[in-house]
């Protein structure tokens, strides 16, 4: 069932019920057919999709826009594709994951998005689907996570062309991960960016960027922690449709799995430690600001005392009839302020 069960509440297993906002005006799939010899590339749009098996090829099928539910389930028939896994590409809420049906193989996964006006990360949902000689994949948008892959099979760059699917799907999840080290680099940059704020002067907008900032991680981490799971046993598969050579590759996948996870553990803990850095520095702003307050009253009280004996309207107070009294009284409160500041100096108060 999906994870989003008001919608599929009593329905029956593998109904297709779409759970997010439309991205796309109109799906587009595009088809690259290929081997080591050839390669051709194929869209449709708006077009009935004959996706067909090709024992001597292997052949992407790439889908961007999932709200269309009858041309997923028209592909998933051609395809020979397990209806629960079309249920899942169309519940843009589910976990990343990895299940191997008795046709193919699923692999489920986020792809992010960094808004630098926004400071904000934006999930998309990434389904990946193969058996031994076609691969399917879905996107939510139609801004194409996939065109470095696309391009070195084009120029017939790396091992590709030279593998079949499960190389190809371990490509794709390489480059969607691989895009988590740039999310991060820019998360690293904000947050640098906010600790020299924070150095510089705190403010109350520093609090919500902040505090906005470790949301965005959470949210992160939230998509992605389950991942580690699906890439650790995608590595350690015995399907067939999963060659030995590639297994090396999927290690390797997972090596960076868990390297995302710390760095993104790392950038929270710095982030709680800006927080306490910016309560600190507020902190010790209202403490020198009460410190210079402090000083300031403690210099006036003995002047304020002076002046009060002298204000009061006594007849009999001699010093009111000595020729030099007010400024003897002026050169005692100069006295006294001297003391006062030599004394805090002394005591490293200034």
């Amino acid at each position: 069932m999906s994870s989003n069960g008001h919608k599929t509440f009593g329905l029956a297993p593998g109904t297709l019920v779409f759970t997010g906002k439309e991205k796309v005006d109109n799906p587009v799939v595009h088809h690259l057919q290929y081997n080591d010899d050839s390669i051709k590339e194929t869209e449709y749009l708006n077009e009935i999709i004959h996706a067909k098996k090709n024992d001597l090829t292997v052949d992407w099928y790439d889908m961007r826009g999932i709200h269309d539910t009858d041309a997923i389930q028209k592909i998933g028939v051609d395809l020979q594709i397990h209806p629960l896994f079309l249920e899942d590409v169309v519940d843009i809420h589910q976990r990343p994951k990895f299940e191997e049906y008795p046709k193919g193989i699923l692999f489920l996964l986020k792809s992010f998005s960094y808004n630098t006006n926004t400071h904000s990360i934006h999930p998309e949902q990434i389904s990946i689907y193969f058996d031994n000689h076609t691969l399917i994949s879905f996107q939510e948008d139609e801004t194409d996570v996939f065109k470095n892959v696309r391009q070195r099979l084009q120029l017939k760059k790396g091992k590709i062309r030279g593998t079949q699917t499960d190389y190809l799907a371990f490509a794709l999840a390489d480059e969607v991960i691989d895009n988590y080290f740039l999310i991060l680099e820019k998360v690293t940059d904000e947050i640098q960016i906010l600790e020299n704020n924070i150095l510089e002067g705190p403010s109350e907008n520093l609090k919500f960027s902040i505090h906005h900032l470790r949301k965005q991680i959470i949210l992160f981490r939230k998509h992605i922690s389950p991942l580690r799971e699906a890439v650790s046993r995608f590595s350690k598969s015995d399907n067939e449709f999963i060659y030995d050579s590639t297994l090396i590759f999927l290690r390797d996948l997972n090596d960076h799995t868990i390297q995302i996870l710390d760095m993104v553990d790392s950038q929270r803990d710095i982030l709680n430690g800006l927080q306490d850095l910016y309560l600190s520095e507020i902190s010790n702003r209202m403490n020198q600001i009460m410190k210079v307050l402090t000083i300031i009253t403690t210099i006036f009280v003995p002047l304020s005392f002076l002046a009060g004996i002298y204000g009061m309207n006594f007849e009999f107070m001699p010093e009111l009839k000595f020729k030099y009294g007010y400024f003897l009284l002026i050169i005692i409160m100069a006295v006294v302020v001297c003391s006062f500041l030599l004394w805090f100096k002394k005591n490293k108060w200034l």
